[in-house]
């Protein structure tokens, strides 16, 4: 992808909400929940920070079998879209595709820190950028941004999250002190795979490995490039 294309899916220049949204339903015409790998070998994660209008996007490469981190790297840059609930492929995308561009090894999956299909127009994060970039993605959100789902209550546990009559995602109890997680296919990954890796990248805490890393380099980064106090 070369840097007009990157902007033309990532930077949402002078557009308005509508047109926004209609490049979203553009990218995911060829959305796919099947799965687009043979094996896993590496898994990313990423995860993005603030800080005085700039946004710091981390991404950390793992060994899928071991969970060692064997890369990282991380990209800043300006921030140039608002914060606007299912419009954040537009705040977040530039920053993540740039990032991505940087590894030299390529993961077999990436998994967000966000939505896959779990959103109203079917574009989390996730899932858009994964049709935009033709690679296999997985969502993983704190919070349910679309659907309804009985509440998983031991660790564990996990049931499925219905939007609209559809299966989008599962919301999964990892940690026996945290709120459920939801996980959802973005690209490439089918719901009951997505479910299946984000299980085996899970140590005991709350988010799964890639996601967990990245945000915490992703906070690493933000505290040494500009000075800030570690907060214990």
């Amino acid at each position: 992808m070369n840097k007009s294309e990157l902007e033309l899916w990532f930077d949402p220049g002078s557009r308005t909400l509508e047109e926004l949204r209609s490049l979203q339903d553009k990218a995911i015409k060829n959305l796919s929940l099947e799965d687009g790998f043979k094996q896993i070998d590496r898994i990313a994660g990423t995860d993005c920070a603030y800080h005085n209008g700039q946004i710091i996007c981390a991404m950390v490469v793992l060994d899928y079998n071991t969970l060692e981190v064997t890369e990282k790297k991380y990209t800043v840059q300006e921030v140039v879209f608002p914060y606007i609930p299912t419009y954040l492929n537009f705040r977040e995308g530039k920053a993540i595709a740039t990032t991505f561009f940087k590894l030299v090894q390529k993961p077999d999956i990436l998994m967000f820190d966000s939505c896959g299909i779990n959103h109203p127009a079917r574009a989390g994060m996730a899932s858009y950028f994964g049709a935009v970039m033709e690679v296999p993605t997985i969502g993983g959100s704190k919070k349910i941004l679309c659907g309804s789902s009985e509440v998983p209550c031991e660790v564990g546990e996990y049931h499925k999250l219905i939007h609209v009559g559809e299966h989008v995602g599962w919301l999964l109890k990892s940690n026996k002190k945290s709120n459920p997680i939801i996980v959802a296919p973005g690209h490439m990954v089918s719901l009951q795979s997505c479910l299946e890796i984000v299980r085996h990248c899970m140590k005991g805490y709350k988010l799964p490995e890639p996601t967990r890393l990245a945000h915490m380099y992703a906070a690493e980064v933000k505290n040494c490039l500009f000075n800030l106090e570690v907060k214990e």
